[in-house]
């Protein structure tokens, strides 16, 4: 099930909420873990027994590795640890790798191996990075063991994170969930307001971003300028698409109670590639550095070290994002960037003006999505090629003069919305004036509602690009 789509809008959205605030608050994770299962078992209920055989092995395994550590048994707790950890993996791997591994081996001469069509489960990459942050926080002791099996079933499966994140860790949400959650009317229409944000992103940016791009990525041949508007869409559309959700899903969470950290904080406006993925997704690469990163070592070892570990951190990356080598590429190129600033240039960069430095972290990342979005080296090769002239159709032509005209004016809306200046002028001309200028700003926001659902029931429906991951 998507947010966007107006079965949930006015159908799951209310039943959900209506259920959860009848509920006492002692009781309200029963409603929730109920709903999450309906959530997540919409689209295809098969992969549900698969999520529930998952979470009952993860919950065991939590007991068990906490049973060994308080009996002083480190090593079996250890072997426990690992076990868990392996059998999650390999689950993962064999849905979203075992078919690229089959064939990265038929590059050896005389192999023909032949892969078994698989279909992804949801949101497989991000449940299974949700439930290692809690066999591995249970491990290192950051967080004790869940032994309420309701509590534990609410933290693998809350259905506005489930999907596509964000990748909360559980010793951030264990407090929450076992707590009696407070809902003001403040914090609902904070929550209201959020995913109303979220639903415009999505719907009326990303979407027709997307319409746009999917035209130009269809052209057999294309001028240079179509081959580098068609990068800028998806970056855009990638944008908002992703925030968007996560806007949503946060702005869902307060209306149940919880509190979840930001995961985007204008990554377009980052002022260098470390920068930009202190902004870009920001719950991945927060698992990344506690639970691969600080282990390996961190920043507290020599240089060599410090090079492996961070060249470990963006192949895994990488490789979280999908099974290509066009996304091995992808990861070690934004690596590459971020080590190159960190041992090169650091102390230069200071030295360089902001607009320039925004400029440059924009392009390394845009060109960076067209590997994203390429789905095979051979294709990241020939779009690249496009942008460069190997489409031999000059700088502009037709198809740029076409495409560019008829979406110039959104790809500006997204320009000055990937920024914080729509942010800052709707508080200082609403909340902080207070009185009649608060009506205007709800009225705004039902407006955003009401262009979302004509759009919504005129167009058709496309699912959030990071479901496939």
């Amino acid at each position: 099930m998507s947010f966007s789509t107006l079965f949930f809008l006015f159908v799951f959205l209310p039943v959900s909420l209506i259920l959860y605030y009848v509920f006492p608050k002692k009781l309200r994770n029963i409603p929730l873990v109920v709903l999450s299962l309906v959530f997540y078992a919409w689209g295809n209920p098969v992969y549900l027994i698969l999520l529930l055989l998952s979470m009952a092995f993860n919950y065991v395994s939590g007991l068990q590795i906490a049973g060994y550590k308080e009996a002083g048994r480190t090593g079996f707790a250890r072997a426990a640890m690992i076990i868990a950890v392996a059998a999650n993996l390999l689950l993962l791997g064999y849905f979203k790798y075992f078919a690229f591994l089959l064939e990265t081996l038929n590059l050896i001469p005389g192999l023909n191996l032949s892969a078994p069509e698989l279909s992804l489960p949801l949101g497989l990459s991000f449940y299974t990075f949700t439930v290692l942050s809690y066999i591995l926080d249970v491990y290192m002791d950051r967080a004790p063991v869940q032994k309420n099996v309701l509590s534990y079933a609410v933290y693998a499966t809350f259905f506005p994170k489930i999907i596509s994140g964000p990748i909360v860790q559980y010793r951030d949400m264990m407090v929450q969930i076992e707590a009696e959650r407070e809902t003001p009317p403040a914090k609902i229409a904070s929550g209201v307001n959020l995913f109303l944000v979220g639903l415009f992103k999505k719907v009326l940016l990303a979407d027709n971003l997307g319409t746009v791009f999917g035209a130009v990525s269809g052209l057999e041949a294309m001028s240079i300028g179509t081959a580098w508007l068609g990068m800028v869409l998806y970056s855009l559309q990638l944008y908002f698409d992703f925030s968007g959700y996560s806007d949503m899903a946060i702005g869902l969470s307060k209306m149940l109670g919880f509190d979840l950290d930001k995961n985007f904080d204008y990554p377009y406006r980052a002022l260098n590639i470390t920068d930009f993925w202190r902004r870009w997704h920001i719950s991945l690469g927060a698992w990344f550095r506690e639970y691969v990163y600080i282990p390996l070592g961190g920043s507290r070892c020599s240089k060599p070290k410090i090079f492996r570990n961070l060249l470990i951190v963006w192949l895994l990356t990488g490789l979280w994002h999908g099974a290509s080598w066009s996304f091995i590429a992808w990861g070690l190129w934004h690596g590459a960037f971020a080590m190159l600033e960190r041992f090169v240039i650091k102390d230069k960069l200071d030295k360089v003006p902001n607009p320039i430095r925004i400029f440059g972290t924009c392009l390394i990342a845009f060109l960076g999505w067209v590997m994203f979005f390429s789905g095979s080296l051979s294709n990241m090769v020939h779009y690249f090629g496009q942008m460069f002239g190997a489409g031999h159709l000059g700088l502009f032509d037709s198809g740029f003069r076409y495409y560019f005209g008829s979406s110039w004016l959104l790809i500006l809306a997204a320009v000055i919305g990937s920024g914080p200046l729509v942010r800052r002028l709707h508080q200082n001309l609403t909340y902080r004036r207070g009185g009649a200028a608060v009506y205007i700003s709800a009225a705004l926001y039902i407006l955003l509602l009401v262009l979302c659902i004509a759009s919504m029931v005129s167009s058709t429906y496309t699912s959030f690009l990071y479901f496939q991951f």
